[in-house]
């Protein structure tokens, strides 16, 4: 008697996924077109922070861009949000790219509260609500929303951590985007930095949901394939997520551990989260 054969379970698709350049690799020899040709063939919905210019390279392939940078240099990207000297050049730059993103039809821009320096949490938060009260109004005529992503303090190294940023504890996000109070400023709830800082995610999560506009993943403690080598179990994550009245994306942000074969471990970790 021949042996059965198992064909593949269909996808679930009850979690939309994208990717990041970096999930192939620092040193990938792919070109990006062949990029989304691999993550047409994982049935992903598109990639995180590819810059304007190459949208028509995703569109080619039925891909999205589904988070867009602010536009803003570096010095304004750690100061953005919480430091009142920068405002009206964030307010300009960031203005300019909900423009770009209306246009193009792009629909979520991310961002960084940026680092409290001298300032208290509490100075940080107020400065941090002005400032997104005077974006509100143009991101909920563009139908753009800006995410707001938490990121540890914690480790020493930069590929892990980022320093003295403010918006470290979940907590302080909250009540930033609670103040703020527009539907079209959201977090973005990077679940590695999530998981350093304060744990508890599942209950975080389903407390929460209203504000999450973007889902972020990566294993814990480095940065890597999000298997069961690491302290988070992303299967159960993910059956939480495809539980909640979420209509975002969660993309994968990690990077392949040494060497391992970035095309097999994005394979599988699609597929983890395909619940």
């Amino acid at each position: 008697m021949p042996a059965l054969v198992h064909a593949a379970a269909p996808a679930r698709k009850r979690i939309k996924q994208g990717l990041w350049k970096i999930n192939f690799g620092r040193d990938s020899k792919l070109s990006f077109d062949q990029m989304c040709q691999e993550a047409v063939k994982l049935g992903v919905a598109g990639f995180d922070l590819i810059p304007p210019q190459d949208w028509p390279v995703l569109r080619n392939h039925g891909l999205e861009p589904l988070l867009v940078g602010p536009g803003l240099s570096a010095p304004d990207y750690l100061t953005g949000l919480v430091h009142p000297e920068v405002h009206e050049n964030v307010v300009k730059v960031i203005g300019a790219q909900i423009d770009t993103c209306a246009k193009a039809g792009a629909k979520r821009i991310g961002i960084t509260a940026g680092q409290r320096r001298s300032l208290t949490y509490a100075q940080a938060a107020d400065n941090a609500v002005v400032v997104l009260k005077r974006l509100a109004p143009k991101l909920e005529a563009a139908g753009v929303t800006l995410c707001i992503e938490n990121v540890n303090d914690k480790r020493k190294d930069p590929d892990l951590s980022r320093e003295d940023m403010v918006f470290g504890h979940w907590d302080w996000g909250v009540e930033v985007a609670t103040r703020v109070a527009s539907p079209n400023v959201k977090l973005l709830c990077d679940l590695y930095h999530l998981q350093v800082m304060d744990g508890d995610l599942t209950a975080t999560i389903r407390r929460d949901q209203k504000l999450i506009g973007h889902f972020h993943v990566a294993g814990v403690p480095a940065r890597t394939e999000i298997d069961g080598r690491q302290e988070v179990d992303y299967r159960a994550i993910a059956r939480v997520i495809a539980g909640l009245d979420y209509d975002g994306y969660v993309c994968h942000e990690w990077r392949p551990s040494p060497g391992a074969d970035p095309l097999k471990s994005l394979a599988e970790a699609v597929a983890l989260l395909d619940v």
